[in-house]
């Protein structure tokens, strides 16, 4: 596995005392919802697939423990992986922790078109909202398979799947991907209407077609997907993370300071770049990266929104962004409906915030305070930071393993920008 000294480092908080604006530069890692859906797609060969840049987050270590579990073998020789899965299993040996990570039902499809049988328990993940598994269960029955649910676990066989069309209700980004991985090895073609567009899924798409899948997206949100026989290996770099060249963007933004984001990609950045140029920063990008120079807070208007709307794991960190502003902020959840988790704990901080149904008022007042706090999910741990870097005196963030979940060593780029954050037990 990916070196668990290196993930869970000695401490179970953050420190965060607010040194000014942030300076420099750092590399952004590669993207988490990215790398595991194609780590579950790794598992539709026989031939060996060498995946390059991995990150070292708990979310891939799951993963990678959960790929031997299936039966592939797996190396790693320092950020570069390589799975070879010969001969797999169709039920996951650990329920434990399959049902503890959300990306484990990523499995299914690929699962289902390379075995004909797959048996796996419930997704788990951060609790933001119900993500249902309807969509991925309708594309699977789509393409010709049986599927129940039984005692918690979800049960697909289909030992010849076929080709259809397939309308998703709404553009699911788990769904999509799932559906995308069981069609590649379906006879016939299977288009998918309605499919999410995220960069994530593009990235996915690029890395079956590196396999030899028969895949063509357009921008209507139609993937036409024509099966094939057999995929083969590949060796492959993955994107780099959206999210968290949005949050270190996010952080000089707020705190007046000028950085370089070294693999930050502009194109898929947009929605959050304009944010930011309305609230005065200045974004330039260059090859292989972007600069940012920030203004400080001001009153926003945020609604998240599925791809290529501004992203729902950008909305935490931007509600704690204005909470610094002088003025009134609004920010409309409309993806997952329990995505307000830490609005209790900037309200700690000293944050004046009214919640209606989905939607949050900010009343800014131009500082927080420091306080002890609680990181309640992913992206609520990476508010939480963006709060304490401008916050007056201490912070101490806890349950810090939800930041380890899907953020490589985030603490040790905010200190390659100036900040002053330490772990503590």
């Amino acid at each position: 596995m990916i070196d668990n000294k290196n993930i869970h480092k000695k401490g179970k908080c953050l420190k965060i005392i607010n040194n000014g604006p942030l300076f420099g530069e750092c590399d952004i890692s590669t993207s988490k919802n990215a790398i595991l859906p194609i780590l579950a797609a790794s598992l539709l060969t026989k031939e060996t697939v060498v995946i390059r840049k991995v990150p070292k987050i708990t979310d891939v270590n799951n993963m990678i423990f959960l790929l031997k579990a299936f039966g592939a073998g797996v190396t790693v020789s320092k950020d570069t992986l390589t799975v070879s899965a010969r001969t797999i299993k169709t039920t996951s040996p650990n329920e434990y922790m399959a049902g503890k990570l959300r990306a484990s039902f990523l499995f299914m499809g690929p699962l289902l078109a390379r075995e004909g049988y797959v048996t796996m328990p419930l997704p788990g993940g951060c609790r933001i909202g119900l993500r249902p598994i309807d969509l991925h269960i309708k594309g699977f029955k789509a393409l010709g398979a049986k599927v129940i649910t039984v005692s918690g676990h979800v049960i697909t066989w289909g030992k010849s799947l076929s080709g259809g069309t397939i309308y998703l209700d709404y553009p699911s980004v788990g769904a999509t991907e799932n559906i995308i991985m069981a069609a590649c090895l379906a006879r016939g073609t299977t288009t998918v209407i309605g499919a999410a567009a995220e960069p994530e899924i593009t990235d996915l798409v690029h890395f079956l077609k590196s396999m030899g899948a028969k895949i063509h997206t357009i921008d209507s949100g139609r993937i036409i997907i024509e099966g094939v026989d057999t995929l083969g290996g590949t060796d492959y770099t993955p994107i780099s993370d959206r999210i968290e060249a949005g949050t270190l963007m996010l952080a000089a933004a707020v705190s007046g300071g000028d950085i370089r984001l070294n693999r930050a990609n502009i194109n898929h950045l947009e929605p959050v770049s304009l944010k930011l140029a309305e609230a005065g920063a200045e974004i330039f990008p260059y090859s292989g990266g972007l600069r940012i120079k920030g203004k400080g807070a001001v009153p926003m208007d945020i609604v998240s929104s599925p791809y290529p709307g501004f992203p729902t794991d950008m909305q935490a960190p931007f509600m704690a962004a204005c909470c610094i502003a002088n003025g009134v902020s609004t920010v409309s959840e409309t993806v997952f409906e329990n995505r307000f988790l830490h609005v209790a704990e900037l309200e700690k901080m000293g944050a004046d915030i009214t919640v209606a149904g989905r939607t949050a008022v900010i009343t800014g007042r131009g500082h927080l305070s420091g306080a002890e706090v609680c990181a309640t999910d992913l992206r609520a741990g990476a508010a939480l930071c963006i709060a304490g870097l401008v916050a007056h005196g201490e912070t101490i963030i806890k349950d810090i393993y939800h930041l380890e979940r899907g953020y490589e060593d985030l603490e040790g780029k905010f200190k390659r920008l100036g900040a002053s954050i330490q772990r503590m037990s």
